[in-house]
């Protein structure tokens, strides 16, 4: 059994290394969002849409997202929760199938060298998503 002093010690540096182990993610403040209320609001879709590409306002859900989309896309989503994760793909699947110009429209703003085109492709075709020809 360990002294008091040694307990305390050793449950601090576990506590500090299971911290130092925990990703950092990006905030879950706009998690609860409903996405299937935007995606069936043309409305809303096409005010995401205008935002992300700079031609429109923003709420600050859309702002959050359109400042995190180039570090999402240039470490794989490493901080992003499972929710933000799934998200992300409904998202994509939804753009793509029900909306391919717009995704194209988007990926040429944020992907212009087409380099996550090349490194998220065999990803996309795994999980049954088919991209759509580039933009000239």
């Amino acid at each position: 059994m360990c002294s008091l002093k040694v307990c305390v010690l050793l449950v601090a540096a576990l506590a500090a290394a299971t911290a130092q182990e925990a990703k950092p993610t990006y905030s879950t403040r706009y998690d609860n969002i409903d996405l299937e209320e935007i995606l069936r609001s043309e409305r809303l879709l096409k005010n995401y849409f205008n935002c992300l590409m700079e031609t429109g306002p923003c709420t600050p859900d859309g702002l959050e997202l359109r400042k995190i989309l180039p570090d999402a896309l240039k470490n794989k989503c490493n901080a992003c929760t499972p929710k933000q994760q799934a998200g992300t793909e409904r998202v994509i699947r939804f753009l793509i199938e029900m909306h391919p110009q717009e995704f194209l429209k988007l990926e040429k703003k944020y992907d212009p060298s087409g380099v996550y085109r090349v490194e998220y492709q065999a990803e996309a075709e795994k999980r049954g998503i088919h991209l759509p020809a580039p933009l000239p």
